[in-house]
């Protein structure tokens, strides 16, 4: 009786973790070393990812109802699962990133705000930069014109009260025709 109170237990863990969890990675960690694992699960930590080992089963018991279903299909083998809870996209890009390393680490499948995705699906949302990384890109290019017109600008103010005409604004001589 005891053992079917842990496992509800475990089941319980998962289930928590996938409600809070904006993403989750499924990978596949056979046949990694003990340096390669502590590497993945440290550099994992200190970037605030859930990262450990579940039973098939116990994942399947916790998936259902919660819309990660899909993952189902994906539970073969042993499988390790890297939960996300500040950012959609960090787990999957530091496994990424450490897969360089690691050959034998592989994505197995994930799901990124209640969306599965297959191996190959991870291996692309894997890419995609930081939030952070975004939102900078992005006022960086609202940056540029600004900054452009703003020395136009800057250099008209600058023209007009010296007295002088700017370039721009004189107008070509024409003759007159007749």
């Amino acid at each position: 009786m005891p053992n079917i109170a842990a496992k509800q237990e475990v089941i319980q863990e998962i289930r928590n973790k996938v409600e809070k969890a904006k993403s989750m990675v499924l990978v596949d960690a056979r046949g990694l070393s003990v340096s390669d694992d502590t590497k993945l699960r440290k550099v994992l930590r200190e970037a605030d990812v859930d990262y450990k080992v579940y039973k098939n089963t116990m994942i399947n018991f916790a998936i259902k109802d919660t819309g990660c279903e899909g993952l189902a299909q994906y539970l073969e083998g042993p499988t390790a699962i890297a939960f996300s809870y500040d950012e959609a996209t960090k787990g999957a890009n530091l496994i990424n990133k450490l897969m360089k390393d690691m050959p034998k680490l592989e994505f197995k499948a994930g799901v990124v705000d209640g969306v599965v995705y297959d191996a190959q699906g991870m291996t692309v949302i894997a890419d995609i930069p930081s939030r952070e990384v975004l939102l900078s890109r992005l006022l960086g290019s609202f940056k540029s014109p600004i900054s452009s017109f703003a020395r136009v600008l800057n250099a008209l103010a600058e023209e007009k009260g010296s007295g002088g005409k700017p370039e721009a604004a004189t107008e070509p001589e024409t003759e007159a025709v007749s």
